[in-house]
C-alpha cells in the first residue's frame, strides 16, 4: 500500500529564489511523500540567476523552474493543495487567494536575498543563506508526524517549523 503525495504550495512575492528554492528542497526531500510547487503574488518573470547557481552548488535540479503567478494554482484544474506556505513578508501581508479544499498554510518568513545590495560576495552568501534557512524548515517540516497528527495539531506544528 503507498503513502499518500501531498500537495505544497510555496508562496514569495517574485517567485524568483525563495520560493524556487523551497520547491526544488521539497522535491529533492520529500522522496515522493510531497510534490512541491511555487509562485509568486507578483512573479519577476525569471528565477535569478544567484538561485539557479545556489540549487545546482547543492547538486539540485534546476530544470523546467521557472517565475509563475499564484493564479495558475487558484484554476479549477490546477492540483488541490494540502499545505500552502509563504516564505517571505510581502506575501504574509497580502491577500491571499482562496484555496479549494482549505489547505493547511503558515507563514515561514525568510529574508530576502534578492534585496542584498552588497557585494557580489554578499549577494551569494545571502542566497546560500536563505537556502540553508529553508533547508532547514523542511527537514523539520519532513519530520512531522504527519499521519499521527490531527489537522489542527498539524496546522500548529508547520507554523511552528516557520518559528525556527
Amino acid at each position: 500500500m503507498s503513502e499518500r503525495t501531498y500537495n505544497i504550495l510555496f508562496l514569495c512575492t517574485g517567485n524568483s529564489a525563495r520560493s524556487i528554492m523551497a520547491e526544488c528542497i521539497m522535491n529533492s526531500e520529500g522522496l515522493g511523500r510531497f510534490k512541491a510547487f511555487s509562485a509568486g503574488s507578483f512573479p519577476a518573470g525569471r528565477v535569478h540567476p544567484y538561485t539557479l547557481e545556489t540549487l545546482q552548488h547543492m547538486y539540485l535540479s534546476v530544470d523546467g523552474l521557472r517565475s509563475k503567478s499564484w493564479d495558475e494554482f487558484a484554476q479549477p484544474d490546477a492540483p488541490a493543495m494540502d499545505f500552502v506556505l509563504t516564505v517571505c513578508d510581502q506575501a504574509a501581508g497580502e491577500v491571499c487567494p482562496v484555496w479549494p479544499g482549505h489547505p493547511i498554510s503558515a507563514h515561514w518568513g525568510v529574508e530576502d536575498p534578492v534585496a542584498v545590495a552588497e557585494s557580489e560576495d554578499a549577494k551569494r552568501k545571502a542566497f546560500h543563506d536563505a537556502f540553508l534557512i529553508l533547508k532547514r524548515r523542511i527537514d523539520l517540516f519532513l519530520s512531522l508526524p504527519h499521519a499521527a497528527l490531527d489537522r489542527m495539531a498539524l496546522h500548529h506544528e508547520v507554523q511552528q517549523v516557520g518559528q525556527q
